[in-house]
């Protein structure tokens, strides 16, 4: 079940709060609340819309909330305008819940469904229809979020990424932190989703991370062939050029490559001002925004020549179609 050679490239729009919250740091400083939608949003929208690129952007709902009595809602009903003018021009907003609780997959199914509702409800506000997909924070899917995303109508779900090396070096990074009194606020997959199938498919409602019957289509993260190697960009971006130059020339042997970026990406620690603590426990923010751009500029050409580029609800649509 695979899509005809199609590379859709996805943006999970995480807070730097996220960041704080993973590598233990407490609060980051409140005018660094909505740096991802001020900032790293409109760079990464200049850069895929210069290539005529369609994104699917999963947003997590509060951050885009004008209407709830929330701090900053002049600033949420800004970022909401923002993700709009994508939409109108023909991006896909995907939803990544709420609040994006890293143990969103351990809480009562009620939470859950409260958790996806509540960010479909935001969606549907900023572009006046349902939204097709869902991805779960850190990559953590459980079968309570496919109940309710078929309850909802969801097309696909694109929580799955099969790369035993991430996984390794999550658990390392967790270990670290906390033998020294600063536990991570992230929480470790379940095991089970390494050796899920890395092409799409239709997954069990029971268990996600096998094949099934459920109404909604998976699309599993990129990871390279027998390697499993992850092929985000989170991840190539930090990489030397001649890594990043194997992986994707081993990903060109899948029919379907799922790019994954994330906003911070599109971040400068400079011309942010994002504080050193997070800076020296965050690679990618190590290096220029210029140099990033560059680096995924040519990672870009490589992939056209091997793909044609859509958004994953197309994707989806086409592996149902294709069935």
């Amino acid at each position: 079940m695979s899509p005809a050679r199609h590379c859709a490239v996805s943006i999970d729009l995480d807070g730097i709060s996220c960041y704080y919250r993973i590598h233990g740091l407490g609060d980051p400083p409140a005018e660094l609340e909505h740096l991802i939608l001020e900032r790293a949003l409109p760079r990464a929208a200049a850069l895929f819309a210069s290539r005529n690129i369609h994104v699917t952007w999963f947003v997590i709902g509060r951050d885009a909330d004008g209407d709830a009595a929330l701090p900053d809602r002049t600033t949420r009903a800004a970022n909401a305008q923002r993700l709009r003018t994508l939409a109108d021009l023909g991006d896909e907003l995907g939803n990544h819940s709420y609040s994006h609780p890293y143990e969103l997959a351990r809480m009562p199914s009620d939470a859950i469904t409260a958790e996806i509702a509540n960010c479909d409800r935001v969606l549907r506000d900023i572009t006046g229809h349902a939204p097709k997909g869902f991805r779960a924070p850190g990559y953590d899917v459980a079968p309570a979020m496919l109940d309710t995303l078929a309850r909802l109508g969801y097309r696909y779900d694109s929580s799955i990424f099969p790369a035993p090396g991430y996984y390794a070096a999550k658990a390392a990074v967790m270990t670290a932190l906390a033998a020294v009194g600063r536990p991570s606020g992230a929480v470790m997959t379940n095991p089970r989703a390494l050796a899920a199938p890395a092409d799409p498919y239709r997954p069990s409602m029971t268990s996600p991370w096998r094949k099934g019957q459920a109404p909604v289509v998976e699309l599993p993260i990129a990871v390279t062939p027998w390697t499993r190697l992850p092929a985000i960009g989170t991840t190539l971006l930090v990489a030397p050029e001649w890594v990043r130059g194997r992986v994707l020339s081993a990903m060109a042997r899948r029919n379907f490559f799922n790019f994954e970026l994330h906003g911070i990406d599109f971040a400068d620690a400079t011309k942010d001002g994002i504080p050193g603590e997070l800076v020296e426990r965050q690679p990618d923010l190590r290096i220029p925004i210029d140099d990033k751009l560059a680096r995924l500029d040519q990672m870009l050409d490589e992939i056209a020549a091997s793909y044609s580029f859509a958004t994953l609800g197309d994707v989806a649509a086409d592996v149902q179609r294709d069935e």
